[in-house]
């Protein structure tokens, strides 16, 4: 949760505040110390009003809850002109993008974790949960039963994945894990199941056939092509012609579904078993709101389970609380890139309502891209890329430009620069 405010008001907790400490536990000064658990805090006296006078000019204060791409990005452009903080359960940001291979591949078990230790120079990251936002006392409430008084809230939640493009535990470590338990299925595995060819199963696919190439690999489709959602049909074809050069077999028209009770095999629609030692789901995603609804705000959120938002990505009805990124239901592909976008037009907003007018600074309606460019993985060397050119719709880019694109890194270079960290 980011919440902001006129005035460089401090983290309060009725006299307390959070003691900053970065993404693996250390506090601010640098001293080493084990890592906050999620269900605790630790806090030091606020400082007088006249104390911070002399150290802080005035700025807003921000509460942010959860990281991911449209969080961080958010954080970042407010960090110099607002008492930003972000609340997340998490040590670090889980860099979705580079989980499917972490699952697969042993050197890249810690990839996706990147510390939130460099993102914000005046700000604080806080591993805690918000659990519910009280809009009327203007303050959320957090797992550990503190209270915490905003200004602008900002509601990052993104999206449940299904395994394994998901931060498994509470911790790095446990995340981590999850990740070599995965990896050990897959070597030990005679054969693997995929099932959806969007991005995720048709990347997943690949990342399993190069992992263990002793190992039979299908790839169930419910689609009448690839990526058939998300892409051209050109970018389908390149999918399947490279899925299928690497013997790798992919069942378009297939509805996959339980046999019959746990524990029961998959069939297809004509009732054909279809086996396999390890099986992935990669149908689809769920917007983390249920903690909004249990919370008694059921009504912000659409049939789908989006926070429902205007054309400033304010949720409906209120000119204070911001949602972006995937947990919203802007109508436009859940890409990062378009998390990004988000996180940058929010930005703006917030200072204009904070700005009040004051400055000729004004809200400036969000524009959903038609098109972003994206990148579909076939292992380090290969891939499929869509990417928006003028004067015409499209281009579609192959394996090369896609490995160079993101394929090789998966954009980590990216990432550690928005969190600021320091290269290599």
């Amino acid at each position: 949760m980011f919440t902001c405010a006129p005035g460089r008001r401090r983290f309060r907790f009725t006299g307390t505040c959070l003691n900053p400490r970065d993404a693996w536990g250390r506090s601010t000064n640098g001293e080493s110390r084990a890592a906050v658990p999620p269900h605790r805090l630790t806090a030091t006296r606020i400082p007088s009003r006249k104390q911070r006078a002399d150290h802080d000019h005035e700025h807003p204060t921000c509460r942010h809850r959860r990281g991911g791409y449209a969080g961080v990005r958010l954080a970042r452009e407010l960090d110099a002109d607002a008492d930003v903080t972000l609340i997340d359960f998490k040590e670090a940001i889980f860099h979705r993008v580079a989980s499917l291979r972490a699952s697969a591949d042993t050197d890249w078990t810690y990839a996706p974790f990147i510390p939130y230790d460099s993102l914000l120079a005046n700000g604080r990251v806080v591993r805690n949960k918000v659990v519910r936002i009280d809009p009327e006392q203007r303050r959320v409430v957090l797992a550990t039963g503190h209270r915490v008084p905003y200004d602008v809230p900002v509601i990052a939640t993104g999206a449940d994945h299904q395994e394994p493009a998901r931060f498994t535990g509470n911790t790095v470590a446990e995340a981590a894990a999850s990740f070599r338990g995965h990896q050990r299925r897959i070597t030990d595995a005679r054969s693997l199941l995929v099932i959806g060819g969007g991005p995720s199963g048709v990347e997943l696919a690949a990342e399993l056939r190069l992992a263990n190439p002793r190992a039979s690999v299908t790839l169930a489709h419910s689609g009448q092509r690839l990526l058939s959602h998300h892409g051209t049909g050109r970018m389908g074809r390149q999918a399947r012609s490279w899925l299928e050069r690497h013997d790798v077999r992919v069942l378009l028209d297939t509805f996959v579904s339980s046999a019959g009770g746990v524990g029961m095999g998959l069939r297809d629609q004509t009732g054909s078993p279809l086996g396999a030692d390890v099986v992935f789901w990669t149908t689809g995603t769920t917007p983390n709101t249920l903690w909004l609804r249990l919370a008694g705000l059921g009504a912000w959120l659409d049939e789908r389970g989006h926070v429902k938002v205007d054309d400033h990505l304010r949720v409906v009805g209120r000119r204070d609380i911001f949602a972006i990124g995937d947990v919203n239901n802007v109508s436009e592909a859940k890409l990062s890139p378009s998390a990004v976008a988000q996180g940058e037009a929010t930005a703006h907003n917030i200072r204009a309502y904070l700005d009040q007018g004051k400055h000729g600074n004004t809200p400036r309606p969000y524009k959903p891209a038609p098109v972003r460019i994206f990148s579909v993985p076939f292992g380090p060397d290969g891939g499929t890329t869509l990417l928006p050119a003028l004067g015409r719709d499209v281009l579609v880019l192959g394996n090369r430009a896609t490995a160079a694109l993101k394929s090789k890194h998966l954009a980590i270079p990216i990432m550690e620069k928005l969190l600021g960290r320091p290269k290599a």
